[in-house]
């Protein structure tokens, strides 16, 4: 009869649990390690290269196996959740010394993109949102929260009208989780644009959901369907955390109606807060404004410059405060350093409420609060509006700055495992335990000395965690052992032994060491619970801290790099109006060269719409991006580079630059360019600022020159923003002369011979050529081509001299009107190859017939 091998049941309860978490790896937890198993074990072995062991499973016999220490089992899942992986974890719910038989276990974390909360696993400036998407018969609902700080934003979108803009807010909060209860199609398309747009956002499909408590900060919200939201995305919180998740403490709309609304396409195009070359800060409007001193800070400037203000009474309140900060450079340093020993407890209070919290943070959480009553006291000397309000959004929490003032130990590690990590004097009854551990080392030393001395023998006390305390005797000193000296041990040699005295003191110093730790785990939980209720109160002060680093950040970038207050005005008739503007980030990449600033004049009087002609690299598009920056940069509340400024805020800024394929959905450039085109006519409004930089340039020159007039007429006649728009088509520079709000700039160039030189100016008046010849010479072609070229170039100049008196009406018409001509048609269709020189001849002859009647 043939034994069968039993079944382990510890694998047993391995795949138990594994089938209720099937989406996630599964951190089994045995004794020090982590434990994965079966395909989990493979994938994890390969994307965090461990070592691939194996495990007897009974009757499967060895399956594959990979191991993590649990100390260090942080930094394994941050690296597994980073590529957009679940992590369920999977603690020991007893003791395994005091279990009777299988130790039980059970996941009591999932960890998420989107729900991670371990200490430096979110990057300091910037926020980690988790989105929860559901499709109503009409409508996108979304609600997007950062769970480490408890900000929470909502909005609604007509699912036939605002798909697009739908999917640009996607782009621009980049949430790294997305929860999803979509229709099949809409799920489809979804998951084709985080694939092509966000990376590393993981989607997680869920079927219609039950009834939940909608959150408090989420029930005075009108619309029943986003409450509901807010319900199902607190329930997924609480199944992923397996706990009461961490409240919302602001709720607050995505499309806010006193922002500025600011597309994904435009902070890329400008380069705002991430840059176009990989995503990053640097080279950023961001990177050029961000002096804050503290994370929460940083995070706020980039809210602020994502979502500028239209409200002119707040912009100039902004600017009031950072007017008196600038006034008072003595203040504003003390502020600064002030600011420099405030840590991020806006995420620590969140990891108090989650119960991921460490010592340390509760250390930094009590020197946070430490300073705030010294910048308050700095602060009840201003006078701006701004600076009172949030020196009065502060509060110092003295009750629960004295409670961890009391209790917490700033010299210990901050470490659980460490332990000390509590104050001496604050509990008696920890003291106590405490003493009896302390006080072993000496203890131990005395005994070691008088058993030397009652028995002669030369020995010594050692530990491990095994055997426990034991007299260590080697083969070379034995003599005669007393009777009371028991034989634990044997070794090569020496002989380990204990006595009753050594076997007491072990079981004192052995439940003293753990007793400590259980006081000072069940003090330091009594002090988080403490802390809890005043935590909501807490994160108002931090909010307003950080609205404080923002206004001290810009107040030392308008310092240091010479920036002016711009007038803000409420005026109907509104105007842009820059006085020596200088671009920013450029005239930071230059360094020791010079910036030529430029003007700007946009109003609905006399100047809606300028047409910059000029060649490429003479800087059309940085002074077009110059302008919308700094309009951006006034209405986040910032001053600016220029000698002066004027300007009455705009609604939305719409920017069409640059050229790229978008290969995911399979768009040429051109058609890119045209859907864009389409989205700013169909959007903008008359307090809009358009960039428009070479369109047409797509397709051919007729063609393109079309829809670049056709363009400027519609915008001119039915749209009336402000508007720049660069082109290489000199030839719509006619069009000022036709219509009063249009006017031409170019970009001045000094020529002498074929040598040019850009002079970086825009000034009234029209280019009359491209200079591309002149640019190429730059750009280091061969001397041999461009000869070539300009002998080209002279022979179609003179032919165009030629062909224009004769019928320069007729060669306006055809250049409008090329693309629907039906001769174009046919000679576009036509095989000339098979046709023979008398076929070939026959059409030629008729086609030109044709032209000639107007046909």
């Amino acid at each position: 009869m043939i034994q069968m091998a039993a079944k382990s049941p510890l694998m047993e309860q391995y795949k138990s649990i594994k089938n209720e978490h099937k989406d996630a790896f599964l951190f089994y937890r045995l004794g020090d390690f982590y434990e994965l198993f079966y395909d989990d074990a493979v994938t994890v072995s390969h994307e965090l290269e461990l070592t691939l062991t194996g495990k007897n499973a009974g009757p499967e016999g060895r399956v594959p196996m990979c191991g993590i220490p649990y100390h260090a089992a942080e930094t394994y899942i941050y690296r597994l959740v980073q590529k957009g992986y679940k992590v369920a974890i999977c603690e020991q719910l007893e003791d395994p010394k005091k279990a009777k038989g299988l130790v039980k276990r059970d996941v009591i974390r999932i960890v998420t993109p989107g729900t991670i909360l371990f200490e430096n696993s979110i990057a300091d400036k910037s926020n980690n949102y988790l989105a929860y998407l559901y499709e109503t018969d009409n409508d996108i609902d979304a609600v997007l929260a950062d769970i480490s700080t408890g900000e929470c934003w909502w909005g609604i979108w007509d699912k036939k009208k605002e798909r697009e803009a739908f999917f640009d807010m996607l782009s621009v909060y980049a949430p790294t989780e997305a929860v999803c209860s979509l229709s099949d199609n809409f799920y489809g398309r979804l998951e084709a644009y985080c694939r092509a747009r966000l990376g590393g956002c993981l989607l997680t499909r869920r079927g219609e959901e039950g009834d939940y408590p909608v959150p408090h900060v989420a029930e005075a919200l009108g619309d029943e369907n986003i409450r509901c939201v807010f319900a199902w995305l607190a329930a997924y919180l609480k199944e992923m955390m397996k706990a009461d998740a961490a409240e919302f403490h602001t709720v607050m709309p995505i499309r806010e109606e006193d922002c500025l609304l600011l597309g994904e396409d435009c902070l890329r195009n400008l380069e705002i807060t991430r840059n176009m070359r990989d995503g990053g800060r640097r080279g950023t409007l961001l990177e050029i404004l961000d002096h804050t001193h503290t994370a929460m800070g940083a995070r706020l400037l980039r809210r602020w410059l994502e979502r500028p203000l239209t409200d002119v009474n707040r912009i100039i309140q902004r600017q009031d405060g950072i007017e008196e900060l600038t006034g008072h450079t003595t203040e504003l340093s003390q502020l600064e350093e002030m600011l420099e020993h405030v840590f991020d407890f806006e995420r620590i209070l969140t990891r108090i409420e989650a119960n991921t919290t460490s010592p340390k943070d509760l250390l930094a959480l009590k020197a946070s609060l430490g300073m705030i009553p010294e910048i308050k006291k700095l602060l009840s000397g201003t006078v701006s509006i701004v600076l009172r309000k949030l020196s009065d959004q502060m509060d110092i929490h003295s009750t629960v700055y004295e409670l961890l003032d009391r209790s917490m130990n700033e010299n210990g590690t901050g470490n659980i495992r460490d332990g000390k990590y509590i104050k001496e004097g604050y509990s008696a009854e920890l003291d106590e335990v405490r003493s009896l551990s302390e006080n072993s080392r000496k203890w131990i030393a005395d005994l070691e000395e008088r058993e030397k001395e009652k028995t002669g023998i030369k020995l010594k006390i050692g530990f491990n965690n095994v055997f426990g305390y034991y007299f260590e005797i080697t083969n070379a000193n034995k003599v005669p052992i007393p009777e009371y000296y028991m034989r634990k041990q044997t070794l090569v040699n020496a002989e380990r032994y204990i006595t009753p005295e050594l076997k007491e003191f072990e079981t004192k110093a052995l439940s003293a060491k753990e007793k400590t730790e259980e006081l000072e785990l069940k003090i330091y939980q009594a002090v988080k619970a403490a802390i809890r209720p005043e935590i909501a109160a807490m994160q108002r002060t931090a909010k307003a801290l950080a609205a404080l680093d923002c206004l001290t950040g810009l107040s030392r970038a308008a310092l240091k790099d010479r920036y002016v207050r711009p007038q803000i005005t409420n005026s109907r008739e509104g105007r842009i109006s820059i006085h020596d503007g200088r671009h920013p980030m450029v005239e930071h990449a230059l360094k020791r060269e010079m910036f030529v600033p430029n003007d700007t004049e946009l109003n609905h009087t006399d100047q809606e719409m300028i047409i910059i002609t000029g060649p490429n690299m003479a800087g059309k598009s940085t002074y077009m991006r110059q302008v919308a920056v700094l309009t951006i940069m006034a209405q986040t509340g910032s001053f600016i580079p220029a000698k002066s400024a004027s300007f009455a805020p705009v609604d939305r800024i719409f920017t069409r630059v640059g050229a790229a394929d978008d290969i995911s959905t399979g768009q040429s450039t051109f058609m890119v360019e045209m859907k864009e085109v389409s989205h700013i006519l169909c959007n903008a409004t008359k307090n809009s600022l358009i960039l428009l930089d070479e369109i047409g340039r797509g397709t051919s020159t007729y063609d393109g020159m079309s829809i670049a007039r056709a363009v400027v007429e519609y915008l001119n006649s039915k749209v009336h923003a402000y508007t720049l728009f660069a082109t290489h088509y000199h030839e719509l520079s006619d069009m000022a002369a036709e219509n009063e709000h249009i006017k031409n700039y170019t970009v001045t160039v000094k020529e002498r011979g074929k040598e040019i030189t850009f002079l970086r100016r825009i000034v009234p008046g029209s280019a009359d050529k491209s200079y591309g010849i002149h640019v190429a010479r730059l750009a280091g072609l061969p001397e041999s081509l461009l000869k070539r070229a300009d002998e080209i170039l002279e022979g179609l100049e003179v032919e165009g001299i030629k062909e224009e008196p004769a019928a320069p009406v007729i060669r306006r018409e055809t250049a409008l009107n090329l693309f629907s001509s039906p001769i174009i048609d046919e000679l576009a269709d036509l095989d000339v190859m098979s046709k023979t020189p008398i076929e070939a001849m026959e059409i030629l002859f008729r086609l030109s017939k044709e032209a000639k009647e107007g046909r």
